[in-house]
């Protein structure tokens, strides 16, 4: 029984990637102030797309349980120079499945993943497909090119992130690498094989291997609206990678249990020696105190980092579906749409 997968049937060279095509997957939250303009532009680059590569092209956008009038808005988008598929999630189950749904639905061959606000700009994916078709990259990865304009103590708590979540890890995540990436066919379908529901992209995109390639670039500012990644949000997310990808935080409290037993014995060594020296006994009230209360929020500590992998395999074991579709609909674009009815033509 083989215990992996082989994907190779699916390289891509300069010749079969026009007939793979491309999936781009934009997952959607409260997003319809700016969702027209945004499929404008995705058509332009369909088009291009097309001009350049003859790379047949298709958006899949996720509604992830709105409350405006994304929905709506996506229902009502004309199919120009690329197909479009609209998936409508039962609820909010977060970016994370949406990308999935977004995976599972694409029909194309490669698949691009990007935001819906506008940050990431369309005009860079036809680098990221000149690296996948022309340079035969697999995983076409873009990340901040700087952090100057955020907050200092925002810079530390991405810089510690990364640090702890690539501690002792096999397969490096780079730092500040974004789910705005593009995967080959092959690459595709390996993501597609990984089973577990606690998904973080970013991690799982490298894990897979292959050949991967970095591309920086400025994000462009928000078009509309504030974004919905609040503090909490963010940091909800953080541990939600680190105890998905890492067992960094057991070893950390391994570490530290270490720490502090070494220290107690050390202090132990010098109550005897002050003893057994003076003849004296150490009060010793304060610090039995403060000893006690170390240890014992220590120990709460690591209860609660332990307590969230018990959590992570609980809902492993428990295998719920990761998302429900609530409404699913497509259009074929009107250029694919006249070449099938020609070829059905000149058939007859």
């Amino acid at each position: 029984m083989m215990l992996g997968t082989d994907v190779s049937s699916l390289s891509t060279t300069a010749t079969n990637a026009a007939a793979q095509g491309l999936s781009i997957v934009v997952p959607l939250y409260n997003e319809a102030t700016g969702l027209a303009s945004l499929h404008q532009r995705l058509c332009a680059l369909a088009r291009t797309l097309r001009d350049r590569y003859r790379l047949a092209s298709e958006v899949v956008y996720v509604d992830d349980g709105s409350a405006d009038a994304t929905l709506t808005i996506a229902r009502g988008l004309a199919p120009e120079a690329l197909d479009i598929q609209v998936v409508s999630l039962s609820r909010n189950f977060g970016k994370e499945a949406a990308l999935m749904a977004g995976l599972d639905h694409a029909r194309r061959g490669a698949v691009l993943f990007m935001d819906g606000d506008g940050q990431h700009p369309p005009a860079l994916v036809e680098q990221l497909v000149g690296h996948w078709i022309n340079d035969g990259y697999d995983v076409v990865y873009t990340a901040k090119a700087h952090r100057d304009n955020e907050p200092l103590l925002r810079r530390l708590a991405v810089r510690g992130f990364y640090s702890l979540i690539n501690w002792g890890a096999r397969q490096k995540i780079p730092e500040d690498a974004g789910d705005f990436r593009l995967l080959s066919p092959r690459a595709a379908a390996a993501l597609r094989q990984l089973p577990e529901r606690n998904r973080f992209f970013k991690g799982l995109a490298s894990w897979i291997g292959f050949r991967q390639i970095r591309v920086d670039y400025e994000p462009a500012p928000r078009t509309h609206g504030i974004t919905t990644f609040s503090a909490s949000r963010l940091v909800g997310l953080s541990i939600e990678g680190v105890t998905s990808f890492s067992v960094a935080p057991l070893r950390f409290a391994s570490l530290l249990g270490v720490l502090l037993a070494t220290a107690a014995f050390l202090f132990g060594l010098s109550i005897l020696w002050e003893t057994w020296t003076t003849g004296k006994s150490v009060p010793g009230y304060p610090s039995l105190v403060v000893g006690l209360m170390t240890i014992g929020g220590v120990q709460l500590i690591m209860i609660g980092i332990v307590g969230e992998y018990i959590g992570k395999i609980l809902s492993e074991l428990k295998a719920r579906p990761i998302y429900f579709v609530a409404e699913h609909s497509e259009k074929q674009a009107e250029a694919n749409a006249d070449s099938a009815g020609s070829e059905r033509t000149a058939a007859e």
